[in-house]
């Protein structure tokens, strides 16, 4: 079938069973995807049960509803990033939700589909947009950011102790020539990175363009900040980060109920937090790695409104 070979659900029956869901309850899957996560929580819900599925990615939203196995009458698809949660569910007069469960990072075809320009694999377009209809592109940033803009990003998103060399060496290239391709970004890049982690720091400098492409932060950090809001008590938020940035912010807000991770008290020493985390972080075993290989990172995180 056709949304096997699309995408591939990490985690998919944890992730799940930690919504914790209720046959006629409000649930939000904020990042549709291939929708295997989506699929779940549908056989799951009864009748009178809702689920509203988010993708910025009209290709994700179109593939889900060439899918004979759509469910009529309680899922709503929306073409939106996701940190217009807020707005969608006033625009459906939704008040609360029982579940909201977020699979962060890319979907897996935008790497295999070369031409999305997300990985170093093959040379394609600097482009790296969730959403094909913003205009702002990975060559835009490494033809225009400023140097030190560059080494803030690459210091900040990558967490690359070579961030001044990486960004001095793009700036310096691009002097004689636009760089446009993800191979030419990779060639300037390489003979920077030590052999021994040359792979993972051309990731994680692909990833920093990314992140900032797509404005991942800021739109996660509203996101995550809306669903502490509007969970019903008792509803679960479950997350899957995939590097240390996303899952601080997760963390952050499951322990103490903000994204800086202050605690809060109040006169009488008391936590001021409504979420409670719902046991430890689960991570891929070896079946799941061996069926998804994309999982290698994944750290799931599940918690519950109080």
């Amino acid at each position: 079938m056709e949304h096997q070979c699309y995408h591939i659900p990490v985690l998919l029956h944890p992730a799940v069973d930690g919504l914790h869901i209720k046959r006629d309850g409000v649930y939000v899957d904020v990042t549709l995807g291939g929708g295997g996560h989506s699929r779940e929580i549908l056989r799951r819900l009864g009748p009178k049960g809702k689920l509203f599925s988010f993708d910025q990615d009209k290709e994700a939203i179109r593939q889900v509803l060439n899918d004979e196995h759509k469910h009529e009458g309680t899922w709503t698809l929306i073409n939106s990033n996701f940190r217009y949660l807020r707005n969608w569910m006033r625009y459906y007069q939704i008040e609360h939700i029982d579940g909201l469960l977020a699979d962060l990072g890319v979907s897996s075809h935008h790497f295999d589909e070369a031409q999305r320009g997300f990985s170093f694999r093959s040379d394609a377009p600097l482009d790296m947009r969730m959403n094909q209809q913003a205009n702002f592109t990975a060559a835009d940033i490494v033809n225009s950011y400023s140097q030190q803009q560059l080494t803030t990003l690459f210091r900040l998103y990558g967490e690359l102790h070579q961030a001044p060399r990486l960004a001095a060496a793009i700036v310096k290239a691009r002097q004689q020539k636009a760089i446009s391709t993800t191979m030419q970004l990779a060639d300037i890049l390489i003979p920077l990175l030590g052999h021994d982690r040359e792979k993972k720091d051309l990731a994680r400098a692909f990833q920093t363009l990314r992140i900032e492409v797509n404005h991942e932060m800021d739109a996660l950090s509203e996101m995550l900040r809306t669903a502490t809001d509007i969970l019903a008590p008792g509803g679960r938020l479950v997350v899957i980060a995939y590097h240390s940035l996303e899952d601080r912010l997760v963390k952050n807000i499951i322990r103490t109920g903000n994204l800086e991770g202050n605690l809060q008290q109040d006169i009488y020493g008391r936590i001021q937090n409504s979420l409670r985390a719902v046991g430890k972080p689960i991570v891929p075993d070896n079946d799941e790695l061996t069926a998804n290989p994309r999982s290698r990172s994944a750290r799931l995180r599940i918690a519950e409104k109080a």
